[in-house]
């Protein structure tokens, strides 16, 4: 029985099957409309409306809702929620960890050299631990790769929190998980990605995307908070300044052992299908045809064979050592590597400048120019997420309107000019408000890059490729702290945001002139086959107005960047 159901546009109409799911969704528009004493377009069933008048949606409700990408969060899949909460806590963990870790260091009689070159051996050895996790996990496993890395979490707070050694932190932070700038360290990013672009449709995932980072950053705000206060509040209780510092270590600690647990409530749907499907194909029973054994029939056709036929099969070779090594890594095609190659150049400069200033030592800088405490720390740092969250959280609906490639560009520029500006000036006041500008700006290009990086490569070579441009932006940014360490020793500790925003500020002209002219960039054979299915299956949440040509995905905003 086909089911019409009004779109949300007047006068428009939707053929398609029932689908128990999609039909869910209605009742709660219903529902959300009727709380609100909406209107909404009646569900029309057999001709019958369902609930509520026929009237349609005032479209500044429609609007409200959809451009944040409301809809595709609420009816994103199982496996997407599980995702995004996992991210949540270690982001929260991660900005805990942050905000008191260069003043950690510190309290243990570590110079500013020996700090940097801390954070520079920490962002080198995630280098080689997301290159070999992210390039196996689809063979080996997606999910399993990701409490791994939960698991490196743990033992890495343990050992922070019992072991008062220099050398000993160094080796913990190279081959375990401790982020020096708050951000996104080891293979999860690059896995959860991947597996994300895989669970939804093409045109949610810069929806999608921009949850993905806007939650992250409000969790890693809020672990700045908590750290903040959490330690004030320790250390006027008496508390000594380096055991309040282990209690947060501690608790970084037990938020590794929670991911591990959640992960491990993840769905097989998780896994790379194309990986699957080819591992059953090669280890099925039956390789050849059932009556295909080498036998030859005779002219008269009577079935009797010339040869002997053999009783087994002839045995494959046995791949050696090498081959079954260079078999866990998946095969790049020559138009995504000259992608690549460009990408990770640009990525590599903007990652450079970024580890010149990265968030551990902006926190030491702010502690020791303008003698702040750690509650307000935490306070400043907050806000500065805080508002970089209300960034993200417009910014796919920015880059409908203009471009993945542009919206990267226009609000990342501002930014890296309000990072040269927060040590010229004296004065409190004004240093606050250009990092409190900078937050607001400086993350809204992550969800359309990672819809960028989503669009122009294969399904099957994403975890490949987030993986690669993740490990080619760390390696790039692990020369940063010991730089800055160096200058910050001889009293050129400013000189560091000026560098630091020059480079990014020529990361995103370059990538303006290079990518700009880039046209119909990632539709292959699989992105067409996406597009097709995925029109048949249209929400009522997609607005259809043709005049606002806002019905369009991904990769049609690439044809305008």
């Amino acid at each position: 029985m086909a089911v019409r159901l009004l779109s949300l546009n007047p006068g428009r109409h939707v053929q398609h099957k029932p689908n128990p799911v999609d039909m869910s969704k209605y009742y709660v528009l219903d529902t959300i409309c009727n709380c609100f004493s909406l209107d909404h377009p009646g569900l029309r069933l057999d001709g019958h409306a369902m609930a509520g008048p026929v009237n349609a949606i005032p479209s500044q409700f429609i609007h409200t809702i959809r451009r944040p990408g409301i809809p595709a969060l609420l009816y994103s899949p199982r496996d997407v929620k599980l995702l995004l909460i996992t991210r949540s806590i270690r982001l929260f963990a991660y900005g805990q960890t942050t905000l008191i870790l260069a003043l950690f260091l510190k309290a243990h009689g570590i110079t500013l050299k020996g700090i940097g070159l801390f954070m520079s051996l920490t962002l080198f050895g995630d280098v080689v631990v997301s290159l070999l996790l992210t390039l196996v996990a689809d063979k080996i496993g997606r999910r399993r790769m990701l409490a791994f890395g939960a698991l490196l979490i743990a033992a890495s707070g343990t050992v922070f929190a019992f072991v008062g050694s220099y050398w000993i932190f160094v080796v913990t932070a190279v081959v375990g998980v401790i982020s020096p700038s708050g951000n996104e360290i080891g293979p999860f990013r690059a896995i959860e990605e991947s597996t994300i672009a895989s669970l939804v449709h093409a045109d949610e995932r810069a929806d999608l995307f921009a949850w993905y980072v806007l939650l992250g950053t409000l969790s890693r705000a809020l672990g700045n908070l908590v750290c903040g206060w959490t330690v004030t509040a320790l250390q006027n209780s008496g508390w000594d300044p380096l055991d309040s510092y282990r209690i947060i270590f501690l608790s970084y600690s037990a938020l590794g052992i929670t991911n591990i647990l959640i992960t491990s409530l993840l769905s097989t749907r998780c896994e790379d299908r194309d990986q699957n499907s080819k591992s059953h194909a090669e280890t099925g029973p039956e390789s050849q045809p059932f009556l295909d054994n080498g036998s030859t029939v005779d002219g008269d056709g009577d079935g009797v064979d010339s040869q002997r036929i053999p009783d087994t099969p002839p045995t494959p070779p046995k791949p050696t050592l090498l081959q079954k090594l260079t078999s866990l890594f998946p095969h790049i095609t020559p138009q995504s590597r000259g992608i690549l190659v460009k990408l990770c150049l640009l990525f590599g400069v903007d990652s450079f400048a970024s580890g010149l200033m990265p968030a551990s030592l902006i926190t030491l800088y702010f502690h020791d120019t303008f003698n702040f405490p750690p509650g307000a720390l935490g306070t400043l740092f907050f806000t500065a997420n805080l508002v970089s969250s209300a960034g993200n959280l417009i910014a796919s609906a920015v880059a409908r309107r203009i471009g993945l490639i542009k919206t990267m560009v226009f609000t990342h520029l501002p930014s890296a000019i309000c990072l040269c500006l927060i040590p010229a000036f004296p004065s409190i006041y004004p240093a606050v408000f250009f990092l409190i500008v900078r937050s607001l700006l400086g993350s809204m290009d992550q969800a359309p890059r990672s819809a960028f990086l989503s669009a122009v490569m294969k399904p099957s070579e994403r975890t490949a490729v987030m993986g690669i441009v993740t490990v080619t932006k760390t390696l790039s940014q692990s020369a940063g702290p010991f730089v800055t360490g160096i200058m910050g020793g001889t009293g050129l500790f400013w000189v560091s945001f000026v560098i630091s925003g020059g480079l990014k500020a020529g990361y995103d002209l370059s990538l303006l002139v290079m990518f700009t002219a880039l046209h119909n960039v990632g539709r292959s054979e699989e992105r067409g086959r996406e597009a097709e299915q995925e029109g048949q299956n249209s929400s009522l949440w997609r607005s259809q107005d043709d005049d606002e040509g806002e019905d369009e995905d991904d990769s049609q905003i690439l044809q305008n960047p």
